[in-house]
């Protein structure tokens, strides 16, 4: 089904610096909205229910899944995230413009689902680089970071199947290829058609 709103789904590896990305581009950019996901992990540090994520218990996430409430989940650092299909639908019927941080597995699935899906791909300047930030954060444990290290060198071979791929070595740079990309998309033509069908419409545009 088309919707009148674009839908931007931004993944990458943990540490590249996806949501100080996103948030930043939501606090330029009125009109796009970002979509919370659920998550059967815990909060963390000032983490709160409704704000970062839906925090709900492993139980009741699976149960949301059988019942077909997500447009998207996937198995991620050992924990459940998903992305709800009604929150989704809604927003775009509206007009909204929608950005979803989510991880590459997600973003595959909603790209088969939604076709007019826009994936953007953030990657790390380096591995030296990938490596230094997620030390930086200072509450991951040694072993973790490894871990996560791990799983970043699959994530990032990824990002071949993205649209768009910014790499985030300045933060500011980073930040406007994103709106730029955000930008462009709202200016394809199929994406002007949907959002501004009456002027489509009379003009006699297929």
């Amino acid at each position: 089904m088309e919707y009148p709103g674009n839908l931007f789904v931004v993944a990458a590896p943990s540490g590249a610096g996806k949501s100080s990305l996103v948030k930043a581009l939501l606090e330029l950019d009125a009109k796009l909205m970002v979509s919370i996901s659920h998550t059967s992990r815990a909060p963390r540090g000032q983490e709160q229910h409704g704000r970062e994520y839906w925090f709900v218990e492993e139980q009741e996430f699976r149960d949301m899944v059988a019942r077909g409430d997500f447009f998207e989940w996937a198995q991620v650092h050992g924990n459940l995230y998903g992305t709800s299909r009604e929150a989704i639908e809604e927003r775009m019927a509206h007009g909204d413009d929608v950005v979803l941080e989510i991880d590459y597995q997600g973003a595959l699935q909603i790209k088969q689902l939604f076709p007019y899906a826009v994936l953007v791909f953030i990657l790390p300047p380096s591995w030296e680089e990938l490596k230094l930030r997620l030390t930086r954060r200072g509450d991951t444990e040694p072993a973790v970071i490894a871990q996560r290290m791990e799983n970043a060198r699959e994530e990032v071979a990824q990002a071949k199947f993205f649209d768009f791929v910014v790499v985030n070595a300045v933060f500011e740079t980073a930040l406007f290829d994103l709106k730029t990309i955000v930008h462009a998309q709202r200016l394809k033509y199929a994406a002007q058609r949907r959002n501004r069908s009456a002027v489509f419409r009379a003009l006699d545009l297929p």
